[in-house]
């Protein structure tokens, strides 16, 4: 059964993590277990801990300069979960030691608006079966407080903060990927920390980003879309934001690096969640029905190397509300979380 289990995670940085691995440590176990955290499953290529010892340990010196709050936690986590530090990173890094690949079936569909009353929406597509590794942290941060999405231990994918600020992604290829801050922990960094859209982005212009993505952020006063690409960032800005997972940004669009299938298969979502009639914030069901709806809800075909819709999420800022239905979106039953 697909779950969206609760944790709450307070203290300092590594009682954090430690708590985030006790009460997760078999079910991480098992997925590390799992060919390597299903990472042998998604690639030709022969995958062991040794193998990636040299991306990890280049990604975690990385994090340890930019961000050493959240490097310590992942280091509770380890010790938490009662496994080796480099698998505790590895949980982390999965995308990245999975590294670049131009075919992709769907890696998310996402809008927002700060018209009227805010919201995010968008789906989590994945490959690797992950809708078992489902967990939402209620997270004590460093500054803010925030409800943020979690898949098989990792600290962060996406979420909303007492500030008042929902983050949401995108998978975009270009540029080169390497030795820098891992996508989904800059997300977690931005929730702990970010005041308002606006500091947002300028967090995401200073951060030393280890692959592309284009980051939705959502607030009551304003809605953007950063694009990343290598140290360059673009931000998209209007009263309603639609993205999948090609760059829109002009100055990026020629350096997109999808191939031609996976390029249209981007860019179809991305019509369909345009001419879909999205609705009023309050209106959940009606979310609900959109991020439900093929295309935009990518459809499994029994292969675990594709992506597919594994949750789908409704983002409200000004409430501080995270909505999620884990597993396939029209069958899942809706959980609610609030930051009180």
């Amino acid at each position: 059964m697909t779950g969206a289990p609760l944790l709450e995670l307070s203290g300092p940085a590594r009682a954090r993590g430690h708590t985030h691995g006790r009460t997760r440590g078999d079910r991480l176990r098992d997925f590390l277990d799992d060919s390597l955290a299903r990472l042998g499953y998604l690639t030709d290529r022969p995958v062991s801990l040794g193998a990636a010892r040299d991306v990890i340990t280049a990604h975690r010196d990385a994090m340890t300069s930019a961000l050493p709050d959240l490097a310590e936690e992942v280091d509770g986590l380890a010790a938490g979960a009662g496994i080796d530090g480099d698998e505790a990173w590895l949980l982390q890094l999965r995308r990245e030691i999975l590294g670049y690949n131009r075919v992709t079936a769907g890696d998310c569909t996402g809008y927002a608006t700060a018209r009227g009353a805010p919201v995010l929406a968008q789906t989590v597509d994945l490959n690797g079966n992950l809708d078992d590794q489902i967990a939402v942290l209620a997270v004590s941060g460093p500054r803010h407080r925030s409800l943020v999405l979690s898949f098989a231990g990792l600290l962060g994918y996406l979420g909303v903060n007492d500030a008042g600020v929902a983050v949401g992604l995108n998978l975009v290829l270009g540029g080169q990927w390497g030795r820098g801050v891992p996508v989904y922990l800059a997300i977690r960094h931005l929730l702990d920390t970010a005041d308002s859209v606006e500091h947002a982005v300028a967090i995401l212009h200073d951060l030393p980003l280890s692959s592309s993505r284009a980051f939705l952020l959502c607030a009551a006063d304003r809605t953007v879309c950063v694009e990343a690409l290598g140290t360059e960032r673009r931000v998209l800005e209007g009263e309603k934001l639609f993205h999948t997972n090609h760059f829109l940004h002009p100055d990026f669009a020629a350096r997109d690096e999808l191939n031609v299938f996976a390029g249209n298969s981007s860019r179809r979502r991305l019509e369909a969640v345009r001419a879909s009639d999205i609705p009023a914030a309050q209106d959940t069901a009606g979310h609900h029905r959109v991020l439900s709806t093929a295309p935009v809800r990518v459809v499994d075909n029994g292969d675990i190397r594709r992506e597919r819709t594994v949750a789908a999420v409704v983002l409200r800022p000004d409430r501080r509300e995270l909505r999620l239905w884990p597993g396939n979106p029209t069958t899942a039953p809706e959980h609610v979380f609030t930051l009180h």
